[in-house]
């Protein structure tokens, strides 16, 4: 866990790698970023909550970022911390490791509070996993983004991103050189949008309820910020993966205007 000494800066490397992930992104696709991360946050403390709709996600969410000017730690699965080069590269960045379904998820949350208080960007997806949604629309999302956003009172902004899910398939490695392939030849567009900041001022950290208001406000933020990216696709996405389950069980019902 880090400790609240001095602030925390992005190493070189992790810059680096942001750059390189912008030329990743403009060789399999047309990357367009919309919207933008005041100056006066770029730098953290900051929680970015983004929607997740592909393996390729990091690698678009960090070439984005980098357009902005910010480097943020991303809160990621334990998985890619085990693998034996990347799980090295992962932590020499300064990335978060979150290990699901285990006791250890809860240590998460408490390295995320120590990165914010340090000044870090965090960025979190909110839903926990890849959605199934059969829109690809923002799944009804975990607490922990809305409990890491009223523990640490930092500011929040959605983070809307369509298109990487027609790089790479949800099953990759399997069926990840096709797609790579089909990329190459029509480079489709990846749209992403930073959002404005989100208040959850109102919610009470620890009181009952407030968890689950901050996160159904969360996606809600996010689910209006994808709408412009998507609006030629408001249903149904026109790229379907047939490797992608589907799963009705967590859809985000939004809350009522008002």
């Amino acid at each position: 866990m880090d400790t609240p000494t001095a602030p925390w800066r992005p190493p070189r490397f992790w810059r680096a790698a942001q750059v390189f992930a912008r030329f990743l992104v403009a060789l399999l696709a047309r990357l367009e970023v919309s919207g933008d991360v005041p100056a006066e946050l770029r730098r953290g403390p900051l929680i970015l909550a983004a929607n997740h709709i592909s393996p390729f996600d990091p690698i678009v969410l960090a070439a984005a970022c980098q357009v902005r000017g910010v480097a943020p730690r991303i809160m990621a699965t334990g998985g890619l911390f085990r693998a034996p080069v990347i799980g090295a590269l992962m932590r020499h960045a300064g990335h978060l490791r979150v290990d699901r379904g285990t006791a250890g998820v809860h240590r998460a949350l408490d390295d995320a509070a120590a990165a914010v208080a340090r000044g870090s960007v965090v960025l979190v997806y909110p839903e926990g996993r890849i959605g199934l949604d059969p829109g690809l629309w923002p799944e009804r999302g975990k607490t922990g983004a809305a409990r890491l956003a009223l523990a640490c009172g930092a500011p929040i902004i959605p983070v809307a991103q369509w298109g990487s899910h027609e790089v790479l398939p949800y099953r990759t490695p399997e069926g990840m050189l096709p797609g790579i392939a089909r990329s190459l030849l029509r480079r489709p567009v990846i749209r992403v949008r930073f959002g404005d900041p989100l208040d959850l001022h109102d919610l009470t950290h620890g009181a009952p309820g407030a968890a689950r208001q901050g996160t159904d406000r969360i996606i809600d933020a996010i689910t209006d910020t994808l709408v412009p990216l998507r609006s030629d696709e408001p249903d149904r996405p026109r790229h379907v993966d047939p490797g992608r389950p589907v799963d009705t069980s967590r859809a985000h019902r939004r809350r009522p205007p008002g």
